[in-house]
């Protein structure tokens, strides 16, 4: 089962640029939220103070109402995945890379399991995971992360070093997670038609502010306020 994330007021400042600027949002329990926004919105950054890779300056994150600034960092990143835009594996085989966590952590997992939950042949777990592409070495990512059986999976646009055929692969394995698992996911994208396929919820973030939150198909239908319909258009 997922969790529901509730984001209120944060605030992180790197030397004099502040760069979230008291951001608000929330994402629902076992809901596939997509964070948008234009370049150097602060997308990524929200999901890294969202998983305490970063510490904001203000404001608080909440998991199920309860904050998570008093929480062990190491057990708060359990409970809440990360994957990355670009796939970082560690390890001599592809089982070591997705054990990699789950042995830190000890806690057991089956690596056999998680390929075949990725959509991966499990005989791929004796190979070196840099002889794989990059689409297979994302999907590992993502099966490094469940090992830790999370509630929240972040993702910060996982697809956007893949080729066509392998971002609709993602995409799918995306929706199924989140069906099969009941997995709270937050989706950064830079991708309307992914937006469109994936996500249940939108949070729009502009120069750091978060612009507002809407259902997909108030999103796309316009009902979505000024802002979000410039940034649709193209004209944000």
């Amino acid at each position: 089962m997922g969790l529901e994330v509730k984001i209120l007021g944060l605030r992180y400042t790197v030397g004099r640029v502040e760069i979230l600027k008291g951001v608000s949002a929330g994402f629902p329990e076992g809901e596939i939220t997509c964070v948008v926004g234009p370049s150097g919105a602060g997308k990524s950054t929200l999901l890294r103070a969202v998983n305490r890779l970063i510490e904001p300056a203000a404001g608080e994150v909440y998991l199920d109402g309860s904050p998570t600034s008093g929480m062990d960092p190491l057990l708060l990143r359990r409970r809440v995945g990360m994957v990355f835009q670009l796939p970082a594996l560690f390890g001599v085989t592809v089982e070591d890379a997705i054990l990699y966590g789950a042995r830190l952590a000890e806690k057991d997992a089956d690596a056999v399991r998680l390929l075949e939950m990725v959509g991966l042949d499990p005989l791929l777990g004796r190979k070196d995971p840099q002889t794989l592409s990059v689409g297979q070495q994302q999907r590992v990512s993502i099966a490094r992360a469940l090992a830790l059986e999370p509630e929240v999976l972040l993702t910060d646009e996982p697809t956007s070093a893949l080729d066509e055929a392998s971002r609709r692969r993602i995409e799918d394995l995306i929706r199924e997670l989140n069906t099969r698992l009941e997995l709270t996911i937050v989706l950064v994208s830079h991708a309307l038609d992914q937006v469109e396929r994936v996500a249940d919820r939108v949070v729009l973030l502009v120069a750091g502010r978060s612009e507002g939150e809407w259902s997909k198909e108030e999103f796309f239908s316009g009902e979505c306020g000024e802002r979000a319909r410039l940034f649709i258009s193209g004209r944000l």
